[in-house]
């Protein structure tokens, strides 16, 4: 992200100390991976993919013993203070296999809606999903569409919320 305006001043060049350290905080909160236990993590409500202890989640579990978590599972907040696991299911699961006691994880702020598109989003690229997954994957993709396009005005039609559905699986 360029920290320039339009003009070419640089941003960081007007802000004094203090305002340079908040900035600087606050980018490193949004985008810091932190290692949090296991037993806080629970799984996504009505996650539409199955998790499966098979061959392949036991060589994903022998592959973490070895190499450790090459990419972070995605998480979120909840009020009581536990994390509501958005993506990264069957890492979670292997690394349970694994015995281990906690896992890194990118701890993000979003809506429910936007929870429910990314874990959908997220899972959709897996090479082996059955065809019952995706079907409600996408229905919950589509409520959660219509959920926040509903916010956003009081007069919703059905071309609006294809609209978004179409630009958000890449349509039209």
């Amino acid at each position: 992200m360029s920290n320039k305006f339009k003009s070419g001043i640089d941003i960081r060049s007007i802000l004094n100390e203090k305002s340079l350290a908040v900035i600087d905080d606050m980018n490193k909160k949004r985008s810091e991976i932190v290692n949090i236990p296991i037993s806080d993590i629970d799984s996504f409500p009505n996650h539409p993919y199955y998790v499966k202890d098979d061959e392949a989640m036991q060589e994903l579990a022998e592959s973490i013993k070895n190499n450790g978590i090459l990419t972070p599972i995605t998480v979120r907040k909840k009020d009581d203070g536990r994390y509501e696991l958005i993506s990264g299911h069957r890492r979670r699961r292997a690394c349970e296999l694994a015995e281990l006691k906690e896992i890194p994880a990118l701890i993000i702020r979003c809506t429910d809606e936007d929870a429910v598109i990314q874990m959908v989003d997220a899972n959709l690229q897996r090479p082996k999903i059955l065809p019952s997954e995706k079907a409600f994957a996408y229905k919950m993709k589509l409520e959660a569409i219509r959920r926040k396009v509903g916010r956003h005005s009081k007069e919703i039609n059905g071309d609006q919320v294809m609209g978004a559905v179409d630009n958000t699986f890449g349509g039209k």
